[in-house]
């Protein structure tokens, strides 16, 4: 457990905003939190180290410690409050999928009364059986089939009970047969305690209900109903046949508001429910032809939801103080740090001007959907280094690989092997904090990735004498260009990757109306998430075809259930980061990095991007892997949209074996899309160019490169040829 541990409600807030802290802290003793603001996060000594502003005269306090849970797993809940009519034969239906099968218990559709207990329950037991759970007032029985129930494969399951006869049955019907697979069959039991259906107060779909939720299920469930069966069905699971007659009495029909968390009874009763810590949906179900791909094209086919464990949304923790940020408080990145005993947490956060009222002429676009997917990835580090470095640097000790209470990343899979397409911000996060270092590795420098990593930025900024603004992505996508506009350069860090349409709008129209833009990172404006009304903090990712990526979404999987659109790569979206920036991702190796060899054969125009610099190999040092062009890589490409007047300034090299070319870019094991060797299209481009009105853009194609800007105490040829171009960028130079 860790000590004291909270989140923000948002990464970004303006001068007369409030911003409200969500704490969790185990001691008993009031703890205290104080402004502070962050320029550099990264403690290494060879870097610049810790460098930090305390602002306890702007914001302190003293708040009681209160330990608060958090609830991993999915599931609907619907309240019923006495609507459905007591008859004396009715059955509960659904159609299963199921992931995880001997995990435990698993509701599927559980009845609960006015006082918060069960009465009926279609489940898989422990056993991975499917099951009947009666509950009376002094009795409680489990009844199962004995039939195999297979994973990743389509079931119609149903319980019928009959009232007058004290008997209930247990249907399971496989809709994907196997030859002398036994998956089908229905058996009977006696039951002298039998629940009403008038009795009926909440429904729980994919959970057990009753007190706190539990019993998670694992899997796509389809069409949970309540039926009536005053009239025999031959078939008790055929009631699915004749879901419009008069025999219903609840029917949640997934594939209607699926991009809502709206569960939709299609029944007489109208008793719509509501889903908790979004489940993915736009999940195909047992009707998918493979004929159509998108949901919104033949939703019916899309009837299917994946509930999961360890889905998590939010935390839903009350609010335990907030600050409202003084006018006119300068622009920057914060951190609220919460201390009690020897126990600390920051809970970062940035603060933006007011729209059209700049404080500088420099914005940096701090890439904040790329923390949210990122939020909490389990990387498999080694646990010793690990607990060296953490002791040696005094980073923080925590890590997603030791503690998994607040759900993991897109970049993770889910406890039944499918890959997490949802993230959010309303949580506790191990990884988007200063001190944290995500890359264990001998030559990895600092291991700094994403926050922390970025703030390396911050610190050749403020040492060279800038003044600057910040903006996130959320802004961004929230308020488009006009964020943009005033400013005469905007930056982006070193790993922007992840956008929707908006933001690569605002900044594809601040690069074309005259804005001046260095993109100081690798492996940006890649993969296309959604965003979505009823999810704010929430950021969907489907892992199309195509790209680098640790899962990939099922066929037929690929577009978002938030906005409907096809989901995956900007490249296969028709934007190529080519056309926005000159470069695109190329390559990816360890988290090592190379040098750069300067060129001479480009626009004598740009000569000055050199000036005070005449070493031909740049940037073999850094923080980041040990050198300037690492880890992952972007070149140039006209074939992709990079602008024809380009001109290319530097190129990395020399690559140790385990850098791959991205498999977008690979035709065969043997050609590749371009027709060069792998080996050549696996580098970095540093590349210039001129934009309409007087714009330029300036690229780097490196996540590593910001590693190396404070390397020697900011004096480095990296440090300077980026100072050339900042202060060109600043000037009327055209």
């Amino acid at each position: 457990m860790i000590p004291i541990v909270g989140y923000a409600d948002r990464w970004s807030v303006a001068p007369s905003e409030t911003i409200e802290f969500k704490v969790s802290s185990q001691f008993k003793q009031q703890y205290s939190a104080r402004l502070v603001r962050i320029t550099c996060a990264d403690p290494n000594p060879d870097g610049c180290g810790i460098i930090e502003q305390d602002l306890s005269n702007v914001f302190q306090g003293e708040f009681p410690s209160k330990l608060k849970e958090v609830q991993l797993g999915s599931y609907g809940v619907v309240s019923v409050s006495g609507k459905l009519p007591h008859v004396n034969r009715f059955s509960l239906a659904a159609r299963v999928w199921p992931t995880l099968i001997e995990s435990g218990h698993q509701g599927l559709i559980c009845l609960i009364d006015r006082r918060g207990n069960q009465l009926l329950e279609l489940c898989l037991n422990s056993d991975g059986q499917v099951a009947a759970h009666v509950v009376g007032q002094n009795n409680e029985c489990q009844f199962a089939t004995e039939f195999l129930i297979r994973r990743r494969s389509w079931y119609q399951l149903g319980i019928s009970v009959n009232l007058e006869a004290s008997l209930i049955s247990i249907t399971q019907k496989s809709l994907e047969p196997e030859f002398n697979v036994f998956d089908t069959g229905q058996v009977e039991f006696r039951c002298e305690f039998l629940p009403s259906l008038r009795d009926v107060d909440q429904i729980f779909i994919a959970c057990s209900g009753g007190g706190q939720p539990s019993g998670f299920y694992n899997g796509k469930l389809e069409q949970p109903s309540i039926f009536n069966t005053e009239r025999k069905v031959a078939d008790d699971v055929g009631m699915f046949e004749s879901i419009e007659s008069q025999s219903v009495l609840a029917s949640w029909d997934f594939s209607k508001s699926i991009s809502s968390p709206t569960i939709e009874d299609i029944g007489p009763f109208q008793l719509d429910g509501n889903l908790v810590n979004c489940p993915a949906r736009g999940m195909k179900g047992s009707k998918w032809s493979g004929k159509e791909m998108s949901w919104k094209h033949s939703p019916k086919e899309y009837g299917a939801i994946h509930f999961h464990e360890d889905d998590i949304y939010d935390c839903n923790w009350k609010s335990d103080f907030e600050f409202k940020i003084p006018p006119d408080f300068r622009s920057g990145m914060y951190s609220m740090r919460v201390e009690c005993e020897n126990s600390y947490e920051d809970i970062p956060f940035y603060i933006r001007t007011e729209t059209g009222k700049p404080q500088s002429k420099i914005c940096i676009v701090v890439p904040t959907f790329t923390y949210t997917v990122y939020n909490n990835q389990a990387r498999s580090v080694d646990a010793e280094m690990y607990k060296r470095m953490v002791t040696e640097r005094g980073l923080r000790p925590w890590n997603p690989d030791d503690v998994q209470t607040f759900g993991l990343s897109t970049y993770n899979y889910h406890s039944d092997g499918s890959g997490i397409c949802y993230s959010s911000r309303l949580r506790p996060s191990l990884t988007m904090r200063p001190n944290y270092m995500t890359i264990c590795r001998s030559y990895g420098g600092s291991g700094m990735r994403h926050l922390p990593a970025d703030t390396h930025l911050f610190a050749w900024l403020e040492h060279l004498g800038h003044q600057y603004d910040v903006v996130t992505d959320d802004d961004l996508h929230e308020y488009g260009y006009e964020l943009l506009e005033p400013y005469q350069v905007a930056i982006s860090p070193s790993h922007p990757e992840y956008h929707t349409s908006n933001t690569l709008d605002a900044i594809y129209s601040y690069t074309r109306n005259g804005g001046r833009f260095m993109y100081l990172g690798g492996n940006g404006f890649y993969w296309k998430v959604a965003l979505n009304e009823h999810y704010p903090g929430m950021i969907e990712i489907r892992r199309a075809e195509g790209g680098i990526r640790t899962w990939a979404s099922e066929p037929g999987e690929y577009y978002n259930s938030f906005d409907g659109e096809y989901g995956g790569l900007w490249l296969r979206n028709g934007r190529p980061p080519q056309k926005l920036c000159g470069v695109g991702f190329t390559g990816q190796g360890d988290f090592q990095g190379t040098y750069y060899r300067r060129k001479y054969d480009f626009d004598e125009k740009y000569a000055w991007v050199f000036e005070g610099v005449d070493d031909e190999i740049l940037g073999d040092f850094g923080l980041s892997g040990g050198g300037a062009a690492g880890f992952e890589l972007d070149r140039a490409d006209f074939s992709l949209g990079t602008p024809i007047n380009v001109a290319v300034l530097a190129s990395s090299e020399t690559y140790p074996d385990h850098f791959v070319l991205v498999p977008e870019e690979m035709l065969t094991h043997l050609s590749t899309r371009t027709g060069e060797p792998a080996s050549e299209l696996i580098r970095s481009d540093i590349v210039i160019f001129e934009t309409p009105k007087g714009g330029y853009v300036f690229s780097v194609g490196s996540i590593s490169y910001c590693g190396s800007l404070p390397w020697n105490n900011f004096d480095n040829n990296i440090s300077k040829i980026t100072e050339n171009v900042l202060t060109r960028f600043l000037s009327n130079w055209k």
